[in-house]
């Protein structure tokens, strides 16, 4: 079973543990597709029997290893193509996902390898999510949430969530960017914001932003 569904289904399945080891569970996966309950759960067991998902009535979702290796391969595709757009035709960051959800599905295996090898075989896309090497294999750096981190902590920014192009758009005018220098100044227990320290000032960031920011370990 390979279809256009499926590969999105794997994917979101994957991307759900790429950052935090929780399994998804079918709501969770309903949600982040923007789906209803009732047709998640009749395309799980479709997944399911073909081979692709573990999955039993009301427990997580889990990927069996030919439903990885179809993420995996998907992700490579959906992150290059990122990648292809921003340095090649002059894409922000936070215009990309859904014009890789799109081509991600359209090219073949010859072209998006090729203009992998155009890009110097990126390592990782725009929002620094690990782009895996054409045999499935997938480096993560050593990273801790923003969210978790300690005061003093400092570290450069390793990744940031795509999922809010806004914020994406927030971010890089508040100076907080692939490679940025951070360093954690304060945690406001109540608010549950948090003072930075950018290359550009000092900025307070609030806990949806601190959840969606990794800093090198």
């Amino acid at each position: 079973m390979q279809s256009t569904a499926a590969e999105d289904y794997v994917k979101a399945v994957y991307h759900h543990t790429e950052w935090q080891s929780e399994p998804i569970t079918p709501s969770q996966l309903a949600t982040r597709l923007g789906l209803a309950n009732s047709t998640v759960t009749e395309m799980v067991k479709k997944l399911s029997a073909a081979g692709l998902v573990h999955h039993r009535p009301y427990g997580a979702i889990e990927l069996t290893d030919a439903g990885r290796a179809l993420a995996v391969r998907q992700v490579r595709r959906h992150r290059v193509v990122e990648t292809w757009l921003v340095e090649r035709h002059g894409y922000d960051w936070d215009e990309v996902h859904d014009e890789a959800e799109i081509l991600e599905h359209a090219l073949s295996d010859r072209l998006l390898d090729s203009i992998a090898t155009s890009l110097g075989d990126p390592v990782r896309d725009p929002h620094g999510d690990p782009i895996p090497a054409a045999d499935g294999t997938v480096t993560r750096p050593d990273a801790v949430l923003l969210a978790s981190a300690r005061v003093g902590h400092e570290g450069t920014v390793v990744r940031i969530s795509d999922a809010d192009p806004a914020m994406l758009r927030f971010l890089a005018e508040a100076g907080v960017a692939l490679d940025a220098p951070l360093t954690v100044q304060g945690q406001k227990p109540y608010s549950g914001s948090i003072s930075v320290a950018t290359p550009t000032g000092q900025v307070d960031l609030g806990p949806d932003v601190a959840q969606a920011v990794w800093l090198s370990a």
